[in-house]
């Protein structure tokens, strides 16, 4: 009786130890970076309309496989093509984040970018400056090799996340807390 009582007290204190684990990385960190144009932004951005999707990639091998996902992400919450686009609001952000020796690219990216790129789409494009393993080891994005999405609420609160390459399935992930 002693030791089921015991294990009891154990197992749901174990709960609320994990359980405050889990609320405090359910916010996302700040993110100070620039814009083609040189314009400052910090994310998350307060987004009282609605939804806020930030993409990370921080490894050369990601690269490619987010470019993958701009225009269909784009497409859906930007322009909001799909069935259930036009039921909600949210923002976009494509942030690239240079480290190591991949920091010696960062100016020549943003001019290539600046270059190439829609404005619109190059305006979402937030080029990172800080302390990128601090943002790697809060937001748990432990393979440099895959870009990773987060939709944030309105209070920058982490409500959907996913990883890889581009999916339907997965862009369908990333819209259903939206559409609650």
């Amino acid at each position: 009786m002693y030791l089921d009582r015991t294990f009891g007290i154990l197992l749901v204190a174990a709960f609320l130890v994990r359980g405050t684990q889990l609320s405090a990385q359910t916010t996302f960190p700040v993110i100070r970076g620039e814009t083609t144009e040189g314009s400052e932004v910090t994310l998350p951005q307060a987004s009282p309309e609605g939804f806020t999707v930030i993409a990370i990639a921080y490894g050369k091998k990601a690269q490619p496989i987010l470019e993958t996902w701009y225009g269909p992400a784009y497409s859906r919450f930007v322009n909001e093509q799909g069935i259930f686009a036009s039921s909600y609001h949210a923002d976009l952000f494509l942030v690239p984040m240079f480290v190591g020796l991949d920091r010696s690219a960062y100016g020549s990216s943003m001019k290539e970018l600046r270059r190439s790129a829609d404005p619109d789409i190059a305006r979402r494009v937030v080029f990172f400056k800080g302390d990128a393993n601090a943002v790697i080891e809060a937001l748990q994005m432990t393979d440099k090799n895959i870009p990773y999405f987060f939709v944030l609420d309105k209070d920058g609160h982490i409500v959907a996340r996913v990883s890889g390459a581009f999916s339907v399935d997965k862009l369908d992930a990333l819209e259903s807390p939206m559409l609650q």
